[in-house]
């Protein structure tokens, strides 16, 4: 994309014939269509440390146990891996001094390694853990790393639990929205889910996907914030119990671990767009008529929305969309609202 854009800048753009910078401007257009990206989240819990192991073979180990687990994902070449909330964090059977001792040996061992996985693989890194912020309050974080293993985004769980905050977490404020190369990302962190404020907040800004590392499940808060937020919804959950999940916009489960895997892995297309069946029956079905299996109309029933997915490399989701003059669920639902307003002021 940034050669085509030279090309339209270079002082010679004039002579080029107008076929052919049609063509450029079409291309430039439609470069987001079909947005596939195959994420892959491993939950379960961190190995069990001794207590009598030297600090420095603690974290040795603990690398050692998640390198063996994400080289369970590695083959399908994920664009995204996401770990669970403090995944690194040292066995509940050590006492605190040696838990400090830990974390005072750990520093930036475990994000280092994480970051010569991305770098070698190349894919992003989202991962939940312990860390010292440079004020030096503790935190708990969803730290993310790109490709090159160059950290891009760093969330502080914003509603740590009472617990957390007596062992001295501190709260953070920010809610950032991290970009990368396949989209919007943002981040929750487990006790989070029950705060609408921040869902609200999330729900205003749209990410293309929130990552979720926890150490509880949520039940149907998860598919609540995946709608709420237009998001798809993915969680990495700590327990060996749980299953960690994969969300579509609308809510529904398009894949979860099992009994026999702890890990999930998907590819999602994020070139997608949801629409109210109201007024639009007739324009979905002359949608699905023309461009057949390169489209993908989504219901979930009960719910009234659809998710319309265009799975062709040159038309967006929302090129097709506009060709069919079909109305977008927030756009049909502020339209209900300034209805209704009109109404109660007559």
């Amino acid at each position: 994309m940034d050669e085509k854009l030279k090309i339209l800048r270079s002082p010679d753009y004039k002579e080029k014939s107008i076929t052919s910078l049609l063509l450029l401007v079409f291309s430039l257009c439609f470069c987001q269509a079909q947005n596939h990206v195959t994420i892959a989240s491993i939950g379960g819990e961190g190995p069990v440390l001794k207590a009598n192991l030297a600090p420095q073979v603690a974290v040795n180990n603990m690398i050692d146990y998640w390198n063996e687990r994400i080289e369970e994902v590695l083959p399908f070449r994920p664009d995204l891996i996401v770990l669970p909330e403090v995944f690194d964090r040292p066995s509940k059977y050590l006492s605190s001094e040696m838990k400090i001792t830990y974390y005072e040996v750990r520093k930036n061992q475990v994000r280092d390694y994480l970051a010569s996985v991305a770098k070698t693989n190349n894919c992003y890194i989202a991962f939940g853990t312990r860390r010292e912020d440079t004020k030096g309050n503790l935190r708990n974080s969803c730290i993310i790393l790109d490709r090159s293993g160059k950290t891009v985004g760093i969330y502080d769980k914003n509603f740590p639990t009472i617990r957390e905050m007596e062992e001295g977490i501190v709260a953070g404020t920010e809610v950032p929205i991290i970009e990368t190369d396949f989209g919007r990302v943002a981040a929750a962190i487990c006790f989070d889910l029950n705060f609408m404020e921040l869902l609200d907040k999330y729900a205003q800004e749209k990410p293309d996907i929130i990552l979720f590392p926890s150490m509880y499940h949520g039940g149907l808060e998860q598919g609540n914030w995946a709608y709420s937020s237009r998001s798809f919804f993915v969680s990495s959950l700590g327990p060996n119990e749980l299953i960690s999940e994969i969300r579509n916009p609308l809510g529904e489960v398009i894949a979860s671990s099992t009994n026999y895997f702890h890990y999930v892995v998907a590819t999602i297309n994020l070139d997608a767009e949801l629409a109210h069946l109201d007024g639009n029956w007739q324009k979905l079905r002359a949608l699905k008529e023309k461009y057949g299996e390169f489209v993908t109309i989504s219901d979930p029933g009960k719910l009234g929305a659809v998710l319309i997915s265009s799975e062709k490399k040159d038309i967006s989701a929302n090129q097709m969309i506009r060709e069919f003059d079909i109305e977008l669920l927030d756009d049909y639902f502020n339209r209900s609202r300034n209805y209704r307003l009109r109404q109660i002021k007559d």
